[in-house]
């Protein structure tokens, strides 16, 4: 219990210095997928004393995030992996807050502790993919064995302390942080894109307003201009949808066939919907789908031509322009937490 006071206390003294640069954090995200600039009202307690518990959920930043599964770790080897466990399965714990919580799964695949599916624990989640295919357990699992770190998926928020996985409509954005305990488990915890904030502005990241921006525009601008025009102006890598962040537009039908793209002109006309991604996700037919049932978000991994072709973790946005072609864009994770996210090869 000391232990966990002094990380409770540690955490404390994070969300102050978050209020002394201007944020409120705690509160649940305003606004809609799209973003709000207005910054988040707060709802969390006054008056917490310093060695008291306190529960992160709402808008924090990832900074927040990663000392909350740090911690987490740290009282997981201190308290044992039985006393562990036991905590982290606790939807009234220590280490369980509406949206923010940690669960933990063994190397091997299998579910060790989840707060809101008590009736998945023992089960082997080593193939388990978000609604629209990219492997969670896979990178998250890859991601712990290397020292840990930051994740990207979908996944649907809990409904008065249930989470209905079957619920394909309920799936959000979701930015993980993974850490080992030992060579024998791992643990992590998320927070939702929406409830997510940048530091600096108290906004949802700016990034991804802007991807999602871009998007609509190639739309708007495809349906202005007729489908040749917006295939013309998509390809131009100086042109109007590529912004000042390297942030591009690219364009497919629903078979695969890429359509255009401002850095893979050579590849125009290519059926791509086999294409697989790092963790070996069907990422072209994952984009596909989604533009498919009407747009919205999907993770997938991508070379980012900022880090030398990496591939690296990706939050996609797309949408429909009409029954023959759809467009979209994405951030890479690094963009979001601001560190390099390169997977290894």
């Amino acid at each position: 219990m000391e232990k966990r006071a002094i990380f409770f206390g540690f955490l404390i003294v994070l969300l102050v210095a978050a209020f002394s640069a201007g944020c409120t954090l705690g509160g649940e995200a305003n606004g809609t997928a799209h973003g709000n600039t207005a910054p988040p009202e707060t709802t969390r307690d006054k008056g917490v004393m310093p060695g008291e518990p306190v529960r992160l959920s709402g808008n924090i930043t990832v900074g927040e995030l990663m000392s909350f599964v740090s911690g987490a770790a740290g009282y997981a080897k201190s308290a044992g992996m039985t006393g562990a466990l036991r905590e982290f399965g606790d939807p009234d714990g220590e280490f369980s807050s509406g949206d923010v919580y940690i669960y933990a799964y063994g190397f091997n695949g299998t579910l060790l502790a989840h707060p809101y599916q008590p009736d998945l624990v023992g089960t082997d989640r080593s193939n388990w993919t978000d609604a629209r295919g990219f492997p969670f357990y896979k990178a998250s699992a890859y991601t712990a064995e290397n020292g840990g770190g930051f994740v990207a998926y979908l996944y649907p928020k809990p409904d008065d302390g249930v989470i209905n996985e079957s619920a394909k409509g309920d799936y959000a954005p979701k930015i993980g942080c993974v850490m080992p305990v030992d060579d024998e488990w791992w643990i992590g915890s998320g927070l939702y894109l929406s409830d997510l904030v940048d530091l600096d502005t108290c906004t949802t990241p700016a990034t991804t307003r802007e991807m999602i921006s871009l998007v609509e525009s190639g739309v708007a601008y495809a349906l202005e201009n007729g489908n040749e025009a917006a295939f013309e102006a998509i390809s131009d890598k100086n042109g109007a949808f590529v912004d000042e962040s390297g942030h591009y537009l690219y364009a497919y039908d629903y078979n695969g066939t890429l359509l255009a793209h401002p850095y893979l002109t050579d590849r125009i006309g290519q059926d791509l919907i086999d294409h697989e991604g790092a963790f070996g996700e069907k990422d072209i037919r994952m984009l596909v789908g989604a533009a498919q049932e009407g747009g919205g978000y999907v993770v997938f991994s991508w070379p980012n031509p900022d880090n030398g072709d990496k591939p690296e973790i990706k939050i996609g946005y797309v949408l429909p322009v009409d029954d023959e072609w759809w467009l979209g864009s994405g951030v890479y994770l690094s963009e979001i937490t601001g560190d390099d996210e390169a997977i290894p090869e």
